[in-house]
């Protein structure tokens, strides 16, 4: 059971605090990075330290922007409007905002993650339209999901990313913060019909290229839009408390591992599209849909902690993403092209083997 000693310290502050963390963190780039124990934790470093005072402000669009038009996107639920059950919900936001705070290397409950927090994939808190947000998690979990091969409820879904994207150990299933969790992504989408899932919920999907995402492209824009950010080595920018990221790592010991959701090029780019570079949202895009993918290939050839997991698509091939680094697969085509793509010529493969019932 994890030290519950914790919770009372978070709510006696108040937690409007929660809620300007909530703004300030809101456009907090990628963890990474879409969440058996580890053996060998990975070394935690600091990055190096780099001017910042031209970095703060956020990004104006180098184009006319080109957002989305969307009626009725999910809308999460005010603070204010909860009614029972208020501490847990708000404990378990302030563990999605400040989750190296509790559970990073220097976290005051459980060093058990790399340092970055839940909401540098789950944007603004879980709450931001097309920024990978929780809207249909309670309306849709439990699932089958077809990576494990097996129906799974929201903790373990939280516990994944643990060992993914946070390349670290899972919560307890009894743990207060695992609960508190729970509790706010349910209430996050209790007004969503069950088995429903809300317009803007997870990410924006763009067009397959028709040609290969290219890593070399990529360098050339993420120097661009991603550098003065994320480093001209990834590195991110640690605060100056040096426990959580103000830009999180892209690659390196302290970011996603290659199990995570974010290692597949197809994810990040539509991760990329609507959210990226700081400051960007689906209102206002900045990227084109070749930008955002070949800066995913870009980061994704970068190295990144080596983690796998022996359940992952061991009995489901043919539902296996087109994009998955790794193989066994279905069909003849080469790792290189699972990763980077073209995409369209796999598609076309795999739907002719669901369609002959070879598999």
């Amino acid at each position: 059971m994890l030290n519950k000693n914790v919770l009372p310290s978070v709510l006696s502050k108040g937690f409007n605090t929660v809620s300007n963390l909530s703004i300030t963190l809101v456009i907090a780039l990628l963890g990474v990075l879409g969440c058996g124990m580890i053996n060998n934790m990975v070394t935690y470093k600091s990055p190096r330290a780099r001017d910042s005072a031209s970095k703060d402000a956020p990004f104006k669009a180098y184009s006319k922007p080109r957002g989305i038009v969307g009626q009725n996107l999910w809308k999460a639920p005010s603070v204010k409007s909860i009614q029972k059950n208020k501490e847990m919900i708000l404990y378990g936001k302030e563990l999605i905002v400040n989750t190296a705070k509790y559970l990073g290397p220097k976290g005051s409950v459980k060093p058990i993650s790399n340092g970055l927090n839940c909401q540098n994939c789950h944007l603004a808190g879980g709450t931001q339209p097309f920024g990978n947000n929780y809207g249909g998690v309670a309306s849709t979990y439990p699932k089958l999901r077809h990576r494990p091969g097996k129906i799974v409820d929201i903790p373990e879904r939280i516990n994944a990313c643990f060992q993914r994207s946070l390349n670290g150990s899972p919560l307890p299933l009894n743990s207060t913060e695992l609960k508190a969790m729970v509790a706010y992504m349910k209430w996050l989408g209790k007004g969503v019909p069950k088995g429903i899932k809300p317009k803007g919920a997870g990410l924006y999907k763009i067009a397959y290229l028709n040609r290969a995402a290219s890593p070399e492209k990529g360098k050339v824009v993420y120097l661009k839009h991603c550098e003065r950010c994320h480093g001209s080595n990834g590195e991110g920018l640690l605060k100056a408390a040096g426990i959580s990221y103000k830009y999180p790592p892209l690659w390196g010991a302290n970011s996603y591992n290659i199990s995570a959701g974010l290692y597949r090029v197809g994810k990040f780019a539509r991760f990329i599209k609507t959210n990226m570079p700081y400051g960007t949202s689906f209102k206002n895009i900045v990227l084109s849909d070749e930008e955002a993918w070949d800066i995913a290939a870009y980061v994704n050839t970068k190295p990144h902690p080596t983690k796998k997991f022996k359940e992952d698509w061991a009995t489901n091939l043919i539902n296996k993403p087109l994009d998955a680094p790794f193989g066994p697969y279905v069909d003849e085509f080469t790792e290189k092209e699972h990763k980077y793509g073209p995409y369209p010529p796999i598609q076309k493969a795999i739907q002719k083997l669901k369609k002959t019932d070879v598999i």
